[in-house]
This record gives structure tokens, C-alpha cells and sequence, in this order.
């Protein structure tokens, strides 16, 4: 039976790389669309009619919208090759724990640390190492999130590792010197074709925020 599968994308999403990720993990072929967000298409309003976002994952012709459950789908449908989620009950709610954690934490802080100033970036830059913090000792002496093999985890999280740089330079820090097994495990994650190749330049995104704060008018 052929397959096709359409990636309805943004490039500088975390939630696109997800998507990503995880087909070059599973060596799913898929055809990318990369949307205007301002100018958003018919396909997507009629594939996401009710969020609107991206990214959509699209498989023979049916929307599976939102990332943390697109990449529990692409693991359970193409559930042969590298298994994301831990086969035990208990380790696999662990890992949608830490991954729902990321999803309450990252996108809001990261948003704050590069929209703000003063008070409200600081409080933002506190909160943001404490959470990785937490994410690090979750981690801990294990190469990936998923043990000795990448897992759910660690698709979740590594693409937030692109927009570091950004943070780095509108919140005056660094997150190396905060919390510097997390971005070993971070580099760790690179070395693999299929996170290295889904992840944008860091200074392309640095500059896709300069841009954005343009846009709103944040000096």
C-alpha cells in the first residue's frame, strides 16, 4: 500500500522539528509544505480548522494537529523501526509527563525571555534554568531521555536547542554555563543525521526573533 504523508511546516517551529525528528527516525518519506503564518493556506485552515496552526501532519489524506500526539502517532503507525516510546506502562507515562512538562514550560518561558525586558524577562530567565534543571536531573547519567537509544523525550525537547542561542542573546545568560549536561545531551543529539538535518542554524533563528521583535515593536 503506498503512503502519503504531507508535513504542513514552518521552518523556526520546535513543534515542526518534532515532526521532522521523528519521520527521519522512523525513514518515513513525506513531502514538506512550508506555510506563510500570516498568510496562512486553505489546506491548513481545512486540516486544522479549529487551532490553526502548524504543524500538521497529514497521512493519506487525514490531519493528525498537535505535536506531542503526532509524534506518538508516527511512533504507533510506523511502530517497527526505532521505538520512541518505552514499551512498560509506567516508563511510557513517565516519558508523556516529561514531555507534556516541556510543552507547559519551554515555548511560554522562551517566548518571555525574547519578548520582555526588566521584571517580567528576568522572573522568565529564573523559571526557564529551573526547568531545565529539573529536565537534567530527569536526564541524568543517561546519554538520551529514551535510555541508550533516542526516545520520546528527547523529540520533545532537543529542538528547543535551536533557539537557544536566541534566548542566550536577548536574555543576556548562558544556559552552558547553567546547565551544562543538558547541552552535552543536547550535542549528543546532533550527532544524529536525523536531529542534526531537522534543525535549523542557530543564528537563523536569532535572527528570525530580531525580526519578529521588529514586527511587534519590542526594543
Amino acid at each position: 500500500m503506498s503512503e502519503e504523508v504531507v508535513l504542513l511546516d514552518f521552518w523556526p517551529s520546535p513543534f515542526g522539528m518534532r515532526m521532522r525528528i521523528a519521520l527521519a527516525e522512523k525513514g518515513v518519506k513525506y513531502e514538506s509544505k512550508e506555510e506563510d503564518l500570516r498568510n496562512k493556506s486553505d489546506l491548513l485552515l481545512q486540516m486544522n480548522p479549529i487551532h490553526k496552526k502548524i504543524p500538521v501532519l497529514i497521512h493519506n489524506g487525514k490531519p493528525v494537529c498537535e505535536s506531542l500526539i503526532q509524534v506518538q502517532y508516527i511512533d504507533e503507525v510506523w511502530h517497527h523501526k526505532s521505538p520512541l516510546l518505552p514499551s512498560d506502562p509506567y516508563q511510557r507515562a513517565i516519558a508523556r509527563f516529561w514531555a507534556d512538562f516541556v510543552d507547559k514550560k519551554m515555548p511560554d518561558l522562551g517566548r518571555k525571555i525574547w519578548a520582555t525586558k526588566g521584571e517580567e524577562q528576568a522572573n522568565a530567565k529564573k523559571e526557564f534554568i529551573e526547568s531545565l534543571k529539573l529536565l537534567e536531573g530527569e536526564l541524568g547519567d543517561k546519554p538520551y531521555f529514551g535510555g541508550e537509544n533516542l526516545g520520546y523525550v528527547d523529540v520533545v525537547l532537543v529542538p528547543f536547542y535551536s533557539w537557544f542561542y536566541a534566548y542566550e542573546k536577548c536574555g543576556d545568560f548562558s544556559i552552558e554555563a547553567e546547565c551544562p549536561k543538558l547541552l552535552a545531551w543536547a550535542k549528543g543529539c546532533l550527532e544524529k543525521e536525523s536531529v542534526s538535518k531537522s534543525l535549523p542554524d542557530q543564528e537563523k533563528v536569532y535572527g528570525f526573533v530580531l525580526q519578529m521583535k521588529k514586527v511587534f515593536g519590542i526594543e
